[in-house]
């Protein structure tokens, strides 16, 4: 199965799409945008890419296109990441002058780069393709943060391993896809809503959840594109859509919510989980097509179904 990461060979985006789907054929495209058009192109079956890192926080340009482009995230996927300093063979740390790497990885090893004298940090594409340009480039002067693995690709040798500033250094991963059919059994939802400008129209949002006992694990916010100071909330909920509390939570959130959409359901990533798919996503699940919930007048096919009742929960 082809799966889509962006960068380099080496680069993060690799090991993730290989530590959620071992089996799959990686392919890599330059940027975060030609990712996502490959998935909607159908050039690919799935795509993978970062959406927060535990020290960098979140990778913006991916929240944004997961709203402007009509895909599902259908997985997740954590990576543990450990940035080493490369260069080319023989060359000593005091020759360093350059260090080359994507932006996140820079502010991952901020307090290292600090450390280092008369030494000037660059922003590139990925942390990979970093270390292809000190090998293509041949330059003494200039080193990479990238993988361990980036470093044996491309011919270089560490000068540091472990310059990330904590050792608790994790990137989360989505899979997105075309077909809202999650790698395994769902547990967990992601969804964005936009909010009228009114008193406690965020707190009234997130009573939707809490009243039922459901867990965020996660909440931001984003402005919206041509609209100053207004802004769509982005929230991970700890249940699967089809849950009976998670879908009278929505459904409550849709009678006052501006708009309201279902990103998508999938398995939340569990550490050393055996039953994480090997190559191809499970076909039993189901999510309905139905995602989009513009106002509480128009519901989307699940919600419709629910009793009466299901509205006050």
């Amino acid at each position: 199965m082809r799966v889509a990461y962006q960068g380099e060979p080496g680069a993060f985006s690799e090991a993730a799409v290989l530590r959620l789907l071992p089996g799959a054929d990686p392919r890599p495209y330059p940027t975060f945008d030609e990712v996502f058009d490959a998935v909607h192109a159908g050039s690919v079956a799935l795509g993978v890419v970062p959406v927060e890192n535990s020290i960098g926080g979140s990778i913006h340009r991916n929240y944004d296109l997961l709203v402007e482009r009509d895909l599902a995230i259908v997985g997740e996927v954590q990576v543990p990441v450990v940035h080493n300093l490369l260069a080319l063979p023989g060359v000593r740390l005091e020759e360093v002058r350059r260090v080359l790497s994507h932006p996140q990885a820079l502010a991952q090893c901020a307090k290292f780069l600090r450390g280092l004298e008369q030494v000037e940090a660059i922003a590139t594409y990925d942390t990979a393709g970093s270390a292809k340009m000190v090998r293509d480039e041949q330059r003494r002067d200039t080193a990479a943060i990238a993988s361990e693995r980036a470093g044996q690709l491309f011919g270089l040798e560490a000068l540091r391993a472990g310059v990330q500033d904590y050792d608790d250094n994790i990137t989360r991963f989505l899979a997105i896809s075309r077909e809202r059919v999650p790698l395994a059994p769902p547990d967990k939802t992601s969804l964005v809503f936009t909010l009228r400008n009114e008193p406690a129209a965020l707190f009234k949002a997130l009573s939707c959840f809490a009243l039922r006992g459901l867990d965020l694990s996660k909440l931001e916010s984003r402005p919206v594109p041509g609209r100053p100071w207004e802004y769509l909330f982005y929230a991970d909920v700890a249940a699967a859509r089809e849950d009976l509390q998670c879908t009278r939570a929505m459904v409550h959130l849709a009678e006052f919510a501006a708009s309201l959409r279902t990103l998508g359901s999938y398995p939340r990533w569990r550490e050393g989980d055996s039953s994480r798919p090997a190559a191809e996503p499970a076909r039993t699940a189901t999510v309905t097509s139905a995602d989009t919930i513009p106002a509480a007048a128009n519901l989307d096919a699940d919600a419709t179904t629910q009793q009466e009742g299901l509205r006050r929960g």
